[in-house]
């Protein structure tokens, strides 16, 4: 080793070595502060600038419930994306990698040469400066930020990683001129222990070393620099001058991006139309906004808050000014919490202080500790969220909590109720029922973080000014560097462990739906002797399940042992640097205890911020979920000229009628017919031919595209939906009943009706009678879908209701389509008693049942190929006949076959019983002939149709041997 230079005592200082040493202290203080400070901001600036999370979202022009702004989100934000591209190669993306590496290893050659110089010159008490020590171990923090940022981020290397590095080279330029300038004149060379000051001229080889590398650091910031121009900015300006015009470049189809047919979704399902007043449109392969995510979404921290500045509002109770106060208390008891938390562990620190007697007073006479103990247990008890204060805000925080639950569920439940028909038939319910249960996801995320990660985070912001006022920077850049590496690494195995915590849901709900299928197949497991091959599929379930479980477990554990290991590692570093001053008479043995409390209480949520994260980003998925749903807009609303239809007469008229659910394949193609009041109208034709098309436009599921629908002669877009479908009652196929008692669903048309009027209305149903046979008559539950009835009692059940609305105008879709011919006979006569007086419009299959019409419309290809009456259109010979003589030959052929059938029977019981003999075969063939002809006309006599005429006619009929030209029916 070099000898050190000469030491001069007469020679005079170099004047600016002084002030130099000054600039340079400063710098180093500022070297790692301003690097840090500008790479985030930027950094911060640049996420919310290139953010693309609401690229493809339209403006938030929408409100949600109370007028309050929904988020502006991209559709297709749920669903994993690929990863973004580098701009740069593998290769090369990995020489910025590398080269940040040897960056960051420069410090820590620095470190290395600092610390070998301390021992070799230990008996001088030679150590650097604290400026040196903030310097070295902040810059090589800040380094590994800018490594890490590398790595993780897409894509990188940035602009900001460039501009970082300029501002580097340009501090590390200076440092590096004033260092050799300061060597290598007359300067004071000060040691940390000893008193005294020595002038010294040149440099040691301790300054060359430290010289050398600093220069190796300089080069290294060059090189940086030198390849993002090589790889990034040159090769992306040779692109931008190769590409050509934006005609050249620009899709065909790009300028129709937003031009596209607004179809009326239904959610990607057939049955959509254009809409009305606008809808909110899903991205073309996307699933609806409010579906659950398929995969594990990542969120950027920046749609964190966002998302609290969008929720918020949900959460104020701007209709309730007395909770509003309660808000604001609850927001200044937080506050006052954290100063609790800075007071307990100094309190206790001035406890260990007038214990040790570190706070005697010049007489020697030693502090009085009972006092401070009653106030250290006051904050005590005060303290955190089981304290008095956290309790409290919790307890006024409840009506606060519910408030904004009962708003937001109340006002999704409303919403989805008056989205058209088009939402409805392409929903996935499940999917919408899970979306309106998140009502509380939204107080979840606002509870979690107002009350949990704003608190944890100005904690650690607390903490950090704390001990740099109260114990030096050394404590505050402990704390910095172990509250960012604590966060990193948590929020990174976050997210590693979130799709190792899917898989272990998925084999959780697969666990289960193997014991729910085996459980309700219970019956065809004993049939086939399966019993062994069920309790193997459960085990198999089962062992997928724990095998996923023992992932989570393990990568929870391991989490918490990196965690753990982090905050040890400040831990330990914070007591070394506390006892060492201790030791020195620099400090008090009750801040040691103030340290160790409030490092303690650091550790309490640190150690839950990786559930916080997990929790937080679930609450964020399910809160937008819900207010999606208020994206979703009907398509069918009231003008706002719009009438109110006081009364109804029944008078309906179709003129012109075009409607399409999808543009390629109309529906109704000029469509005209007119219904008198108290007539009845049949219709009848080939599926697809716009029958029930024809309902849904008259009870305002849609509106047609041209032409017009008129009830009375007012045109019913010109009229309120309300008051529309109040004089229209629907007795549909498949009846579905609440799970409630008889009584309940019948006064489902009239909530205010009395029981005598119930009474009445089930008698003109023919179902009262039924329901007195019951045990609980009329408040019998009728089960889920009122699977408990039979099809024909649920019928019954469904005229009686619309009796007891008591509408204008009645529409039967195929209300006997499923019945036998028993219960179908009596439902037609509850059908003759609903009639009368009413408008009544009826789609059926079964002929039969509509001889009785005033009027039989025959639709084909959304238009009407015939009407007239039963007997009108029989003379006619065309469609109609053609399917009525069709439906007589089946039904013939029906009756022959359970005529041959029962006789089969018959015979085969005879013979078992050995009542057949040889002697009386005769009598027992007479007998079976009579038999059969009794049968004959019994089931003659029970299809007998409404009039004698019509039977014969349709007898005679059916013996024609002119040629059919029915069409398909």
């Amino acid at each position: 080793m070099a000898a050190p230079p000469l030491l001069i005592s007469t020679a005079p200082r170099w004047p600016y070595a002084g002030p130099l040493r000054r600039a340079i202290v400063s710098m180093q203080y500022a070297y790692p502060i301003l690097l840090i400070l500008f790479f985030l901001v930027a950094f911060t600036a640049h996420s919310i600038s290139s953010s693309n999370s609401t690229a493809n979202a339209p403006k938030p022009t929408q409100k949600g419930p109370g007028g309050k702004p929904l988020p502006a989100t991209d559709p297709l934000r749920n669903i994993l994306k690929r990863k973004t591209a580098d701009d740069v190669t593998q290769s090369q993306k990995r020489v910025f990698e590398w080269l940040s590496v040897a960056a960051a290893l420069t410090f820590v050659g620095n470190t290395a040469v600092v610390l070998t110089h301390a021992l070799a010159a230990r008996q001088d008490g030679w150590f650097c400066e604290q400026s040196v020590v903030i310097y070295l171990v902040g810059s090589f923090f800040v380094y590994c930020l800018f490594l890490i940022s590398l790595i993780d981020s897409k894509p990188s290397p940035t602009v900001i990683h460039l501009a970082s590095w300029c501002i580097a080279t340009v501090l590390e330029l200076a440092l590096a001129a004033c260092s050799i300038a300061l060597y290598t004149h007359n300067h004071k060379d000060s040691p940390l222990y000893k008193p005294g000051e020595k002038l010294r001229f040149g440099m040691t080889t301790w300054d060359a070393i430290e010289v050398v590398v600093d220069l190796v650091r300089i080069v290294v910031l060059l090189a940086l620099l030198g390849f993002y121009l090589a790889f990034v900015t040159i090769p992306r300006r040779k692109r931008a001058d190769d590409s050509g015009t934006p005609s050249e470049t620009a899709s065909l189809l790009g300028a129709d991006r937003d031009s596209h047919t607004e179809n009326g979704h239904a959610n990607g399902s057939y049955g959509s139309v254009h809409p009305v007043g606008g809808k909110h449109q899903h991205s073309e392969g996307a699933p609806p906004a409010w579906s659950r995510p398929v995969g594990a979404p990542a969120r950027g921290w920046w749609e964190y808050i966002r998302g609290y500045h969008v929720f918020f509002p949900y959460l104020w109770p701007s209709k309730d000014h007395r909770l509003q106060i309660v808000v604001i208390v609850c927001f200044l008891i937080v506050l006052a919490q954290r100063v609790v938390n800075l007071l307990v562990p100094d309190t206790l620190g001035n406890i260990a202080n007038d214990l040790a007697g570190e706070n005697d007073d010049a007489s020697g006479k030693r502090g009085s500790p009972w006092s401070a103990i009653l106030i250290f247990i006051f904050f005590r008890f005060i303290q955190g969220n089981n304290g008095l204060l956290g309790a409290f805000r919790a307890t006024i925080w409840i009506p606060v909590s519910q408030y904004s639950y009962r708003e937001l569920s109340v006002a999704a439940f409303e919403h989805v109720h008056s989205l058209s028909l088009d939402f409805h038939l392409g929903k996935k319910t499940g999917e919408v029922l899970s979306a309106l249960g998140k009502g509380s996801s939204i107080n979840t995320f606002l509870e979690q973080v107002t009350f949990q990660m704003v608190p944890m985070l100005i904690d650690l912001g607390v903490a950090i000014g704390y001990f740099l006022i109260r114990f030096g920077p050394y404590y505050a850049l402990v704390i910095s560097v172990v509250t960012f590496w604590y966060m990193y690494v948590t929020i990174r195995m976050a997210q590693w462990r979130a799709e190792i915590r899917r898989e272990m849901v998925n084999a959780d709900r697969e666990e289960d739906a193997v014991k729910n299928d085996s459980m309700v197949s219970y019956e065809t497991v004993k049939y086939f002797n399966a019993e062994a091959y069920e309790f193997n599929r459960y085990r198999d379930a089962v062992a997928k399940f724990q095998s996923a479980e023992y992932k989570v477990l393990f990568s929870l554990n391991l989490m918490n042992i990196c965690q753990n290991m982090v905050f040890m590692l400040g831990l330990m570093v914070s007591c070394f640097i506390m006892a060492w001053e201790i030791t020195t008479k620099q400090r008090k043995v009750g801040d040691f205890m103030t340290l160790i409390i409030y490092m303690g209480q650091l550790q309490g949520p640190l150690n839950f911020f990786g559930t916080f994260y997990r929790m937080i980003q679930s609450a964020l998925i399910n809160s937008e979920r819900m207010l999606e749903l208020f994206k979703e807009q009907p398509t069918v609303v009231d003008r706002e000229d719009a009438q109110v239809l006081p009364s109804c007469e029944g008078d309906l008229r179709f003129n012109d009628v075009h409607f399409a659910y999808d543009p390629r394949k109309p529906a109704l193609a000029g469509l005209d017919f007119h219904c008198a009041p108290g007539t009845t109208t049949a219709f009848v034709g080939e599926s697809g031919g716009g029958k029930s098309t024809v309902f849904r436009l008259l009870f305002r599921f849609y509106n047609t595209q041209s032409g017009s629908v008129q009830v009375d002669g007012h045109d019913v877009e010109e009229l309120t939906i309300d008051s529309v479908r109040k004089h229209i009652g629907v007795v549909p196929q498949d009846t579905v009943l609440f799970n409630e008692t008889l009584m309940y669903n019948l006064k489902y048309a009239k909530p205010g009706a009395k029981d005598e009027e119930v009474y009445e209305a089930c008698k003109a149903a023919s179902i009262h009678e039924k329901i007195m046979t019951f045990p609980d008559k009329y408040e019998t539950k009728v089960g889920e879908r009122g699977l408990r009835l039979s099809g024909g009692e649920k019928q019954r059940v469904a005229i009686a209701r619309t009796i007891l609305k008591d509408p204008r105008i009645i529409m039967l879709d195929e209300a006997t389509a499923a019945l036998d011919t028993e219960t179908e006979q009596h439902i037609q006569e509850a059908f003759t008693t609903l009639a009368q007086g009413r408008t009544m419009l009826i789609i059926a299959h079964r002929l039969s049942t509509i001889t009785h019409a005033d009027q039989i419309l025959v639709l084909h290809k959304g238009k009407v190929a015939e009407r007239g009456t039963h007997e009108e259109l029989l003379e006619r010979n065309g469609h109609y006949a053609a399917m009525w003589k069709k439906q007589i030959r089946a039904q013939r052929a029906a009756e022959q076959a359970k005529l041959l059938k029962d006789k089969a029977d018959r015979l085969r019981r005879e013979s078992k019983d050995g009542s057949l003999g040889l002697d009386d075969g005769s009598s027992s063939h007479s007998s079976s002939s009579s038999d059969d002809e009794n049968a004959r006309k019994s089931r003659n006599g029970q299809t007998t149709t409404t009039t004698t005429t019509t039977t014969t006619q349709a007898g005679n009929e059916s013996q024609s041997n002119e040629p059919t030209t029915a069409s398909k029916g």
